[in-house]
């Protein structure tokens, strides 16, 4: 098995190289590199969510922080630390319902009570208010207190005792892992699943001769027109180019390819062309917590006149994108700037970019911005796979 921390360092280089295209990849990833560093990482026979925790924490913060606009990474680790919190919560009740039976038990013998976990006061305490609590998105990295368990002696056999305990400790280390495991496998088939449970909801979204504007190229888009194709829905696509990368073409191509009536358009044209159009449907780079969406860029401009004309705006986004953080939260970086070799060939415009004033300042600068964000006022709807 390869070493964890070669994992580590494998997947944070093609991070800070941004080599992963694509916020489902990334996800899928991070899901997979955590699920190795739980199940490689040694846990003690107390307070073994707290080891769990701390190893995913410590490995989570330098993913973030390699890639800090990449979200769905600090998502995922926000879900895979509240799966370590669920499962220990699930087995604690589950050693109280036990503990519950055998004191109202009046014919079970000392030995049998020495194979049922006794928890202090403090565990009881704990799982009690956790389970009054219902999970948010906001409460995901809060810390719970920590279950310890208390001594508990009978009259004869120490040392089998000592045993008996050491294996029931083992065992509910190995079973929390197990499921902490299972959930985080379940996490990335939801991961991996999300275009297709969002498709699903196509046909009731797309009616008869209806035109659809997008811009760039979104898988989940993609699959989610084909899906309303496949039901034998008639309707036309606006194809917005998304320069300066042109994703838009790629899309056309492939809409074309599965047989959709296409349009491609500059995304100039979108203002002259939105009258026409009886719903914008969008992918979506990240969700904010207030609603607002980062995305690619050029959607703020389709966004605005969507609104100036009527037309429902719809963002299409996996579960994974749906982020706890709020835009102004300083940890939160919404922007990124790309090369400017997308807007334009240095060689016809190296006289422009050379040093050419005494002050040592370029005569021309360009700026390329990666993304847009979209405030909450211009979206009608959104459409996640949960």
């Amino acid at each position: 098995m390869p070493d964890t921390q070669a994992l580590v360092n494998d997947f944070l280089n093609k991070l800070k190289k941004r080599k992963i295209e694509g916020s489902q990849a990334t996800a899928k990833q991070t899901a997979e590199l955590l699920r190795s560093v739980i199940s490689q990482t040694r846990v003690p026979y107390t307070n073994q969510a707290g080891a769990l925790i701390d190893s995913v924490k410590a490995v989570g913060e330098r993913l973030i922080a390699a890639n800090p606009v990449e979200l769905a990474v600090g998502n995922i680790v926000r879900r895979v630390l509240h799966i370590i919190r669920e499962e220990d919560l699930s087995l604690t009740n589950a050693a109280m319902a036990g503990l519950n039976l055998s004191a109202v038990s009046d014919d079970e013998d000392d030995a049998d009570q020495a194979d049922h976990p006794v928890l202090s006061a403090a565990a009881v305490a704990a799982a009690s208010r956790s389970t009054l609590r219902p999970p948010s998105l906001q409460t995901l990295l809060e810390d719970v207190p920590e279950a310890t368990a208390v001594p508990h002696t009978t009259s004869s056999g120490g040392d089998s005792e000592g045993k008996s305990k050491s294996a029931d400790k083992s065992s509910r280390s190995k079973k929390l892992k197990h499921d902490v495991i299972e959930a985080v496998n379940e996490l990335i088939q939801d991961i991996s699943t999300c275009h297709e449970q969002i498709a699903e909801q196509a046909v009731e979204h797309i009616h008869q001769n209806e035109v659809i504007l997008t811009l760039g190229s979104s898988r989940t888009v993609l699959e989610f027109l084909c899906a309303a194709k496949e039901k034998k829905r008639s309707f036309r696509v606006f194809v917005a180019e998304g320069a300066p990368r042109y994703q838009g073409h790629l899309l056309a191509k492939e809409l074309v390819t599965r047989g959709l009536q296409t349009t491609l358009i500059t995304d100039s044209a979108v203002f002259a062309m939105i009258s026409r159009v009886n719903m914008v449907i969008v992918g979506a780079h990240a969700v904010m917590a207030n609603g607002g969406v980062i995305a690619p860029i050029g959607l703020n401009m389709v966004a605005l006149a969507a609104q100036k004309h009527a037309v429902p705006f719809v963002v299409l986004a996996g579960s994974h994108k749906l982020c706890p953080l709020y835009p102004h939260n300083p940890e939160v970086l919404l922007n990124e700037l790309r090369s400017p070799s997308e807007l334009l060939d240095f060689g016809e415009f190296s006289d422009c970019l050379d040093f050419g004033s005494g002050d040592g300042a370029p005569l021309l600068h360009v700026v390329n911005p990666t993304f847009d964000y979209v405030p909450p006022k211009l979206v009608s709807l959104f459409i996640t796979d949960t």
